[in-house]
């Protein structure tokens, strides 16, 4: 039995019982030494609140009768608490700031129930190490994004986008979900300006009200096969099929990985491997595949070829000397 465990069977003790409890009939019943009886004490009575007193006649340990204690409802059984811990870290690391901040009351809480060297377990902080790459900030609308997406409310937004020299446009969009991809935050959202499903960078979102207009709702299928059939994050229905081809060394990595959900292989002649990729749009596969380098052939179709060659030759003129 843990020190968590002890703790809360200390407590339905107490609960149950309106006459003392002595220590020692404490002591028997949870297993335990003096030293940690009163370490369990001043946990449940200094940390958690319990209206522990003791009694001289006869002596014990008793709640108070005019008390109606019940532990909080934030209890966890140690491996549960690392796993809260974990999941704030996460958060924490991935998330634009405003949501640490709305989780920290949770985040002290556990850590001081982790806190107890008797636990048993590390100081979780110092053992977990979240690495990400080309991360954008989500930039100053997330909350009120996330706001609008639970409440289900409209958004009125300045958006600028990349693909148009940083073009300002304002837009309504009804908010359908967020996403997550490569250490990036997207808006998926219908645009009442163009009558459609978009996919929106949080980061260049610069400014975004909330409407009180319910908005407009889309079924997951909807979302996918506008916003998730083809690679990457760019929309679209997938039109095409990347046929590449690996070499053996590159498949050791290339074959654990999913490039996306519909994707086939299949094995060739000397541990090469064949993989198939729907797409609809080709630049983020075309920078995908740059960084295999001569690892990996492009078969198919042929205007992914010429792309991915001209891309490496543009790259190979950069370093001729």
């Amino acid at each position: 039995m843990n020190f968590f465990d002890r703790v809360q069977q200390l407590h339905a003790l107490l609960r149950d019982r309106r006459s003392p409890i002595s220590g020692q009939q404490l002591q028997d019943e949870l297993e335990c030494s003096r030293a940690t009886l009163h370490r369990l004490i001043a946990k449940l009575r200094d940390e958690l609140g319990a209206p522990i007193i003791y009694v001289r006649e006869p002596p014990g340990y008793r709640y108070r009768s005019d008390a109606n204690f019940e532990l909080p409802g934030l209890w966890f059984t140690p491996h549960e608490l690392v796993a809260l811990l974990t999941i704030e870290r996460v958060l924490a690391e991935t998330g634009p700031g405003w949501l640490g901040e709305q989780l920290s009351p949770l985040r002290d809480k556990v850590r001081n129930l982790l806190a107890d060297e008797t636990a048993g377990l590390p100081d979780w902080s110092d053992r977990l190490r979240l690495l990400s790459q080309a991360a954008r900030p989500a930039g100053p609308s997330f909350a009120t994004v996330a706001s609008a997406l639970a409440r289900r409310k409209r958004l009125k937004v300045r958006y600028r986008a990349r693909s148009r020299q940083d073009a300002r446009s304002e837009r309504e969009l009804s908010p359908q979900r967020l996403t997550r991809y490569r250490d990036n935050w997207y808006l998926d959202a219908w645009c009442h300006w163009r009558e459609g499903l978009r996919s929106f960078s949080l980061d260049r979102i610069d400014v975004a009200e909330l409407i009180d207009t319910p908005a407009l709702d889309c079924t997951p299928a909807d979302l996918d096969a506008a916003l998730a059939a083809g690679y990457g994050i760019f929309a679209g229905p997938a039109r095409e099929v990347a046929e590449l081809v690996f070499s053996a060394e590159a498949a050791r990595w290339v074959s654990a990985e999913q490039w996306h959900p519909d994707q086939s292989f299949e094995w060739l002649p000397g541990g090469r491997y064949r993989l198939r990729v729907p797409y609809a749009r080709s630049e983020e596969l075309v920078a995908d595949l740059m960084r295999h380098g001569a690892a990996v052939e492009v078969l198919g179709p042929p205007a992914l070829r010429a792309a991915v060659a001209r891309a490496l030759k543009g790259a190979a003129e950069i370093y001729e000397t």
